[in-house]
């Protein structure tokens, strides 16, 4: 047996002797055939020219790395296979009639409403109630709601922290379990990882049904890391349910807090699309088909509302698509709250335009991002807006995670979603639209008390930073595809 390894080894080696002068010709063909191989993937299967050049630019330049890191974060993978397990659009409605729907009371917004209904395949219902929260507040319901639930609590979020905020959580949803009440918990993979040790393993020791959403330890298993499950939601007896920006973490409760955010409260038919949403995410995680029929009444509140689930699956583009359809209806005034503004090329233009023809925008983003790179490629787009007449306002600590627009006093967007690459094309978000003057009034005022305390940056301050940051920030917005 020691001679035969002796020989093979001997003979391998000869065979790597003989092969040596040819290596270099070998690794420029396979590193040529990935990037052929890689550029013709990219032409067929990228929507977007500027992510395909740079994907392309990428692989070429950079060899067999470059491909690789096309394979681990380029290929959307997430639509075949949610294509496969549910069908394509599960949280949408057949059959529904826009002729049928109602139309909101502010005129000049109906075509926003039936646009958006095609887009997403979902009606607008009526008889909602919408109550907007600050974080601590919003959590407090939530345990809240959580303790009193007599049938299901379906519960989604990004990060959910072994924390403060966590363990109140997992006692709640613990007792729940005792209790007989059927509870769901959906963590992403990613955002399971950002407390250790994660609460799934506590939830499992103690019976709670909690799945990982595209998560796995082993790399070739792992080729999700851009597409995250970003919507945070919770659906209690089918009847009431939260949505926003919200994750559970420590940082939104302590005192003082360091960070600030935006939930709601949601009742009325309106919860019967976030229960589909969950459902949707739920069965394709682990393959469970839940209840998601609403058990509400009909009429709570005088809130128009819809939800709008957008991922890089059977929902692409449908955010995007909104923002765009949302900034071209104003008439009056737009005003944006978000803690990640680096937003594409046709949004940024759309909203010139909206400024050009006399709508006034404001926009409200931290001070101090927690991201840096993003923080610098948010200044370089916004010094464009600002220069065509937007206004600027850096929100002072501590760091704001809210998620809101609103259009014309009477039109709000709340829930998961930012204005980067990320949420727009990569992540799977939810967020509501809702027409209401009512709502859209409080909404406003919780803008208005942090314009209060931001900062305002006009032409004249942009042109106060140091040359060199103005040179960073225009360099880190070119990785705006990535951001």
């Amino acid at each position: 047996m020691g001679v035969w390894i002796s020989d093979w080894h001997r003979s391998w080696n000869a065979w790597l002797d003989r092969l040596e002068p040819f290596w270099p010709h070998i690794a420029a063909v396979i590193s040529i055939s990935l990037a052929i191989a890689v550029t013709i993937h990219v032409a067929q299967n990228k929507r977007d020219a500027r992510a395909a050049a740079a994907w392309t630019g990428l692989v070429w330049l950079v060899p067999v790395l470059g491909a690789l890191l096309y394979l681990m974060l380029g290929v959307n993978r997430i639509r075949r296979r949610a294509r496969q397990l549910t069908g394509g659009l599960i949280d949408s409605e057949d059959g529904w009639r826009v002729a049928a729907e109602p139309l909101p009371t502010c005129g000049h917004l109906q075509e926003l409403s039936r646009l958006v209904g095609r887009l997403t395949h979902l009606p607008l219902v009526d008889g909602n109630r919408v109550d907007p929260m600050d974080a601590p507040e919003a959590w407090r319901a939530m345990l809240a709601a959580i303790d009193n639930a007599t049938e299901s609590i379906y519960f989604a979020t990004y990060i959910f922290g072994n924390d403060a905020a966590g363990k109140p959580f997992c006692e709640a949803l613990e007792r729940a379990e005792q209790r007989g009440i059927k509870v769901r918990v959906l963590i992403d993979g990613v955002g399971a990882l950002y407390s250790l040790p994660s609460v799934v393993w506590r939830l499992r020791r103690n019976g709670v049904a909690v799945q990982r959403f595209l998560y796995s330890l082993a790399p070739w298993r792992m080729p999700y890391i851009n597409l995250r499950n970003h919507r945070k939601f919770m659906v209690v007896d089918r009847r009431i349910a939260f949505t926003g920006g919200m994750n559970i973490r420590a940082g939104y409760i302590q005192s003082p807090p360091s960070i600030t955010d935006l939930h709601a409260r949601l009742e009325g038919p309106v919860v019967g699309q976030l229960l589909r949403s969950f459902a949707a995410d739920w069965v394709f995680t682990c393959g469970e088909v839940l209840e998601t029929s609403y058990s509400g009444p009909a009429r709570l509140g005088d809130v128009q509302a819809r939800g709008i689930s957008g991922g890089p699956d059977a929902d692409f583009d449908k955010r995007r698509l909104t923002l765009l359809a949302a900034i071209g209806s104003a008439e009056s005034r737009i005003r944006i709250v978000t803690p990640y503004f680096v937003p594409d090329l046709t949004l940024l233009a759309t909203l010139q335009l909206a400024i050009l023809k006399g709508v006034e925008v404001q926009i409200v983003v931290p001070r101090r991002n927690n991201l840096r790179m993003v923080q610098w490629a948010s200044m370089h787009a916004l010094h464009w807006l600002v220069q065509e007449g937007a206004q600027l306002y850096l929100s002072a600590a501590p760091f704001d995670h809210s998620k809101v627009m609103t259009v014309d006093g009477h039109w709000v967007m709340l829930g998961s979603g930012n204005w980067d690459a990320r949420s727009l094309r990569l992540n799977f978000e939810f967020d509501l639209e809702c027409y209401s003057d009512g709502l859209c009034q409080t909404v406003d005022g919780f803008v208005d008390a942090r314009i209060a305390s931001a900062t305002a940056l006009d032409l004249a301050g942009f042109r106060q930073i140091a040359p060199w940051r103005r040179v960073r920030n225009a360099l880190a917005h070119m990785m705006e595809p990535y951001l």
